[in-house]
This record gives C-alpha cells, structure tokens and sequence, in this order.
C-alpha cells in the first residue's frame, strides 16, 4: 500500500460556514507532512475527516486504504494536551498501557503481550527509567514522549500529531523532533504546528491550510503560499542573510 491517507475534493461546512473547500491531498507511507496554518483554518476539522470523526459535505476519504473509520484503530493519535489535566495520579506505564484498550475486548485484563509492546514502546522513546514517576511530573517534553509511546503500543501504521510542540522548551523540541526523524523511517507522520522554525530542518513535506489546501508534495513553500494560507505579508528569512526590510503588516 503506497497511500496511507487519500482526501479527493473534500468540501467541509459548519451551518452553512464553508471550513474546508475542495482539499485534495496523498500521504505515502514514511512520508513526514507538516500542516500549517492559522487558527480557525481547519486543521483540527481536516484530521477529523481522516479520522473518519467528521463525514465531508463532498469528497472522498479512503485512509490506509479503507474507510476511516474501520481503519482507524491502527492511527496512533497524539491530540494537544493541558497540564491541568494531568493532575490525576497515574504513571507513565499505565498512560502508555491505555493505548492497548482499543485493541482489547470489554473486562479484558492487559496481558504479557500488553506488557512487552509497553516496554518497547517507552523505549523506542527514551522513556523507559521514568516508567514508574506519575506522568504529572515530568516535563512538557518528557510527556509528549510519553504520549507517542502510547500511541505506538499498538504498533500504528500512521502516527497524526496535533500541536505536539506546545509547551515545549527549546532544548526540549530539539530532542522532540529529533525522535519523530528516527520513527518516519517506520512510519508515516503528519503533524499539524505553528512551529514554522523546526519544520524546516527535520519534515519532508509542507502543506498550507486555510479553508484550502497548498501543497506541492515537497518541503519547499514560496512567501506567495504563506500569503495566501496567513492573509498577511509574510518574508522568508533564511541563514546567512543578515537584514531584510519587511513589509508593512
């Protein structure tokens, strides 16, 4: 299979509010797509269509090569996260264990397969010596560690990343974006950010989403793009250029 993600002409609306217009996009396995944008673009409303959570007014979604949503329990899905709600006392083993209930049937108990994908999945991740601390206490990095290991215990074949970044130190993203290189040459990844700065150096494609879609199957993404995507004079500014004259915002 060399689409895992096929949208053809998707049309989105809100009571009569047009939120996505006719969003064409491929993803093939271990490709790596960012989705930027501005709030209120459609986004979040772009991976519900994915996910098969929202049915498009027009269109057609096929997502690893089926309807999404029977195809979804094998997505591995990282939503935003609020540090208010990480209060509660529970340890990052039994968060990553958590991602085995998809898979399991009603009362079922985790069992040693359960067991030996948690460990392989806090590993892959660099998490394993934490897998008894409470996940409230570890950093805004360390638990979004913790999140994608949860959602690779059950061995995905897509990974979608909404804002991973968010709360994230410097130092910390660094490290972050570095662990989603090493796995999108597992399998494949898309990641909607803000984050323009890391996208740059470490993802393999780039779309544009503002009600529509500008894509061009590559990393490279023209100022007339962002333009159009951010309504709003936007200037490149790349290393090794040390004064530009912006435009008036």
């Amino acid at each position: 299979m060399d689409n895992v993600i096929e949208l053809k002409d998707i049309w989105v609306s809100y009571d009569s509010i047009r939120v996505l217009e006719s969003v064409t996009l491929n993803v093939r396995d271990k490709d790596f797509l960012a989705i930027i944008g501005p709030n209120g673009g459609g986004k979040s409303t772009l991976l519900k269509v994915i996910l098969g959570l929202i049915t498009p007014d027009r269109g057609s979604v096929r997502l690893l090569g089926g309807n999404p949503k029977d195809m979804r329990k094998y997505v591995g899905y990282v939503p935003q996260y609020h540090s208010s709600n990480l209060d509660f006392p529970i340890t990052v083993w039994d968060v990553v264990l958590m991602g085995r209930l998809s898979h399991k049937g009603p009362l079922q108990r985790y069992n040693e397969d359960d067991h030996k994908a948690a460990h392989e999945a806090l590993e892959t991740v660099g998490m394993l010596e934490f897998k008894d601390r409470q996940i409230g206490e570890l950093s805004g990095g360390q638990k979004q560690r913790v999140f994608i290991a949860r959602s690779l215990v059950t061995k995905p074949k897509l990974l979608i990343l909404d804002e991973p970044s968010t709360g994230i130190d410097s130092r910390m993203q660094k490290e972050f974006y570095e662990l989603l290189n090493r796995l999108k040459s597992e399998i494949a990844i898309v990641m909607v950010t803000h984050d323009i700065s890391a996208i740059s150096v470490y993802i393999d494609k780039i779309g544009c989403l503002n009600r529509k879609f500008h894509y061009h199957d590559d990393k490279e993404i023209s100022s007339h793009d962002l333009e159009v995507s951010y309504q709003c004079p936007v200037e490149l500014i790349a290393h090794g250029v040390p004064h530009r004259v912006l435009k008036e915002h």
